[in-house]
């Protein structure tokens, strides 16, 4: 153990506050790179440092926030190398002046790009970049890595990667979540802190974004979940603009005061962000410093999530779908034979909608490169659906594959007692975080007794603890023999998953429908046994979700056994359907869904568009070009259904990746429509144009990105100028194309003068151009005082106002 982490377990460990900031009150201009400060102003950056410390900071953050390849490269002025070497010298020399200990956190924020296929940043490129910056860091001497600002699961999990296959040195990571507790992309506090301690990270937390005030209530559902330490660095409360500066709400008395309320609710890593000052830093150690340090308790919770929510698994059953799997399902083999990744999503979404909490992922084919396509329909699957998945196969290197591009901690299908299976699979448990589902066979076959079983998973408990995996993170499968060649099979498998809950403490897994293999109308076997192995204790079972007999086993079980209050769930699910001798259909039902055996039958084009399936609009609307008209399908079908998206993201219940990919759907979509028109020799009409831009000094181009993508399916012209925009290039542009509405992007407080002069210049040439801003440093009064007639939260607040400016032509 490290002396940093030996020191977060015995007291409260103070980090330092803003820089940005700082930097700004030091001359810094709008639009001008902070870390370049490091080799212009080496004295004023070792300064700031120096102050911190001062003030009591046990640990001061780099000036290397931004500093990435993207923005510091051969092109650049000062490349990479130099920028951090040079931050990290001014730390070392801040530390030695103040003549104390100080910890030199290696700071490191997004790269400003979503990462494929939401945008245009592979994972592995993200994983470069931060690697580049941990080589330098650690070689200069950083004392840990401070991954901070991340909205998306999916780039921090490149960067703690990075750090920890780069150094030994302890990882902390802090992510930006908004005021419901959600990241950019989804992710919820528990489905983040899952993947966080799954990759190891040595403390997780919160940063930026809200003020300490709005952090209670996050930082109380980070305690629920987290086993780690928790850090909590608060900008000062809110930003507005006075006078062409940023300054905050909340003074160093009043941030200090709700920072002893956060360290008695248990964070025990604090200091701040945006606008604190080594004032505020000062005043919160002299209330905090004495406060007991509480380390989060251990929880023992089985959990696995993808980019948007987390599954336990414990006494309430987990459905786990078993149709993208090719065992027994010639459809599915073609498909994997075709590389028909469409099939594949369909089948994805009708297992989600019929009630599938897991989708199992098995590709395995002998004709097929079986890792490259793991790879593939992990990626594709998780753009489209936000269900937690399970890795499932026997083939090590599709095994990792997959395991490093999950966007989450998967549930992984599977180890043995095998040696050698074991010494294989658990290092990669390890490095990539996950469950793991532990067959009770070994080396000496199947054990034809609980007993044997149990003798098994005992010993998968004690090889995975030596590679620091616990049981919590470990199920066993009890292993399902068909009753057709074994009649005391299922006895034994009912007995072994009771007695792992009873005698070993642990969870249990089944693929329930090897029971009724070589029988006929296996459903009503599968049905029963289902029903028993819940009753005896079942955690998780694989089963076919499409299945009605098995659904009703798994709803009336939940009710028989407390698990559904008040039968709600069992009433939402039948209350609307009618049963008949022998079935049950349900009323209103649409396609889209699986047929009685289990096939998935062709989407609509709004459904198509609904979720996300390219190909399947593509198909849809051809179908539809020969009969109507292409203004009745986008007016009728395409922006009802993208509208029915928005509303679904303003309300929470869908994810951005899933709007994203509902509107790439959409544009796949135009693309037939608009050959369409050019073929009869008419034009796409267009609503207006629209100016987007990153301002000056800003290289975070997400938001505006995505907000380009809506825009355009929902008909409108978008000039993007790209990132780093000069205020006098929107205004010449406005001027010239006549442009109504301009949209503005600032991610970092430093940038925000930049979108402040921007409108200004704006008001001055372009009067009747109205200006809509957004960013994560922003808020509704803070737009109001930098002069912009709208704030936009998010994507669909901009096409909603964009809808009103245009309404009034």
């Amino acid at each position: 153990m490290t002396e940093l982490m030996e020191e977060i377990r015995k007291r409260i460990v103070f980090f330092d506050g803003g820089t940005g900031s700082l930097l700004q009150a030091n001359g810094l201009k709008p639009g001008e790179l902070p870390e370049t400060w490091n080799i212009l102003h080496p004295e004023i950056v070792t300064k700031l440092h120096y102050d911190y410390l001062e003030a009591g900071a046990d640990i001061i953050k780099t000036n290397t926030f931004g500093a990435n390849g993207l923005k510091f490269n051969d092109s650049s002025e000062y490349g990479l190398e130099e920028i951090v070497t040079a931050a990290m010298e001014n730390a070392k020399n801040a530390v030695g002046k103040a003549g104390k200990k100080g910890f030199i956190a290696l700071d490191i924020g997004p790269t400003g790009k979503l990462l494929k296929p939401l945008g245009d940043l592979g994972f592995e490129e993200a994983y470069g970049l931060f690697s580049d910056v941990v080589k330098i860091g650690v070689r200069e001497g950083a004392d840990l890595v401070l991954i901070e600002t991340m909205s998306d699961s999916y780039e921090v999990k490149a960067a703690v990667l990075a750090a920890k296959e780069n150094c030994d040195l302890p990882v902390f990571a802090t992510m930006i979540f908004d005021s419901k507790g959600k990241l950019l992309t989804g992710g919820t506090v528990e489905s983040t802190v899952a993947l966080l301690e799954g990759l190891g990270v040595d403390a997780l937390g919160i940063n930026c974004g809200l003020g300490p005030v709005q952090m209670k209530g996050i930082l109380a559902d980070i305690m629920k979940a987290a086993s780690v330490p928790v850090i909590v660095n608060p900008n000062a409360g809110l930003p507005r603009s006075e006078g062409g500066k940023t300054v905050y709400d909340i003074d160093a008395d009043e941030f200090a005061e709700t920072m002893r309320e956060i360290v008695e609710m248990g964070a025990c890593i604090v200091g701040g962000c945006c606008g604190t000052t080594p004032e505020h830093i000062r005043k919160t150690i002299a209330l905090c410093r004495d406060l007991p340090a509480r380390m989060p308790e251990k929880k023992n919770r089985t959990v696995i999530s993808s980019y948007a929510q987390a599954v336990v698994i414990d006494k309430n059953p987990v459905l786990i779908g078993e149709r993208i799997n090719p065992t027994g399902k010639s459809k599915f083999k073609q498909a994997l034979r075709d590389h028909n990744l469409e099939y594949i999503l369909r089948e994805g979404v009708t297992q989600q909608d019929n009630g599938a909490h897991v989708l199992d992922v098995n590709v395995g084919l002998p004709e097929i490169d079986e890792a490259a396509m793991m790879e593939e329909v992990v990626r594709e699957l998780q753009s489209i659906i936000d269900l937690p998945l399970q890795i499932d196969t026997s083939n090590i290197q599709a095994m990792e594959r997959a395991l490093r591009v999950y966007n989450g901690k998967p549930l992984i299908n599977s180890v043995n007692g095998k040696q050698e299976v074991m010494e294989a699979v658990f290092p990669l448990v390890k490095r990539y975080g996950g469950v793991v589902v532990a067959l009770a066979l070994d080396e000496d076959g199947i054990p034809e007794t609980a007993d044997g079983r149990l003798r098994v998973a005992e010993k998968i408990y004690v090889k995975a603890a030596e590679y620091g995996i616990e049981k919590k993170d470990i199920i066993i499968d009890a292993l399902c023999m068909t009753v057709s060649s074994d009649s005391k099979g299922a006895i034994t498998t009912l007995e072994t998953v009771r007695r792992v809950r009873d005698e070993l403490g642990g969870k249990t897994i089944l693929g329930v429908s090897n029971i009724s293999f070589g029988l006929p109308q296996r459903e009503i076997v599968n049905a029963a046994f289902f029903t028993m192995a819940l009753q005896n204790g079942l955690n998780a079972a694989i089963i076919n979700p499409n299945s009605e007999a098995m659904m009703r086993s798994y709803y009336s079980f939940r009710v028989l056994a407390d698990l559904d209050p008040q039968c709600s769930e069992y009433i939402s699910v039948y209350s609307g359907q009618v049963t008949t001798l022998g079935q049950t259909v349900r009323q209103g039902g649409g396609s889209g869904k699986a047929d009685g055996n289990g096939t998935v039958m062709s989407a609509s084009l709004a459904e198509s568009i609904e979720r996300g399936l390219k190909e399947s609009a593509h198909q849809a609307v051809t179908e539809l070009l020969k009969t109507l008209e292409p203004l009745i399908i986008i007016n009728e079908e395409m922006i009802p259904a993208l509208d029915r998206v928005g509303k679904g993201f303003e309300k929470g219940t869908v994810f951005l990746p899933q709007l994203l990919m509902s509107a790439e759907a959409a544009k796949a979509a135009f693309e037939v429509i608009k050959e369409q028109l050019a073929k009869s020799g008419k034009e796409e009409e267009k609503k207006g144009k629209i100016i987007l831009a990153t301002v000056k000094g800003d290289i975070h181009d997400i938001g505006k990105n995505i907000v380009k993508v809506l825009l355009e399916n929902y008909g409108y012209d978008v000039i993007d100028l790209g990132k780093d925009v000069p205020p006098e290039l929107v205004v010449e542009t406005a001027v010239e194309q006549e442009v109504k509405l301009v949209g503005l992007s600032a991610l970092m407080t430093t940038t925000v003068p930049s979108m402040e002069e921007t409108i200004r210049q704006l008001q001055k040439a372009a009067p009747e151009t109205k200006v809509m801003v957004g960013g994560a440093v922003l808020t509704e009064d803070y737009a109001k005082t930098i002069g912009a007639d709208r704030y936009c939260r998010d994507a669909m607040a901009s096409v909603n106002y964009a809808e009103s400016v245009f309404a009034v032509e």
